[in-house]
């Protein structure tokens, strides 16, 4: 799987957001600074996010940006995906939900099961992983064990 700057800023960003806020609007200012991210590239993504119901503008002196719910409540698949991007390990054309075909033509690929599977098991660990999660780990380097371990045991 190749994730975009897209999706990884965004991850970023909102962690970086998370970090700051204490419950106080956060600007993006600050966000780029911390995170070295172009400041214009944040309004992008931001704009998507707020769309998204991920982070909530505060408007005025003192305003910024602020997560739209606890950080142990927003998961980084959704983030991702609200940023438009794509989890998938497959390089298939996806059209209306269906595969048309990893090939020039139309038929799949021999190795494509085992794409869509990885695929599904990274949307399933994106999905379990909160942005409280990815803080936290960054303060003591310790990502998930027990997410690590339930996915040793389904795999």
């Amino acid at each position: 799987m190749k994730l975009s700057t897209r999706g990884r800023y965004a991850v970023m960003a909102m962690t970086e957001l998370a970090l700051q806020s204490q419950g106080r609007p956060v600007i993006l200012a600050d966000i780029a600074q911390g995170q070295e991210i172009s400041l214009s590239y944040l309004e992008q993504l931001f704009g998507k996010l707020r769309r998204n119901n991920l982070v909530q503008s505060v408007r005025g002196p003192g305003g910024g940006y602020r997560l739209s719910r606890p950080a142990n409540e927003i998961f980084v698949a959704e983030i991702i995906r609200a940023v438009d991007e794509p989890i998938t390990t497959t390089g298939c054309d996806q059209k209306r939900g269906r595969t048309t075909g990893c090939r020039k033509n139309n038929t799949r690929c021999v190795t494509h099961n085992l794409w869509q599977e990885l695929g599904r098991r990274i949307e399933t660990y994106l999905s379990s992983v909160s942005l409280a999660d990815v803080c936290a780990s960054g303060a003591d380097g310790d990502h998930r064990e027990s997410v690590h371990n339930d996915t040793r045991r389904t795999a």
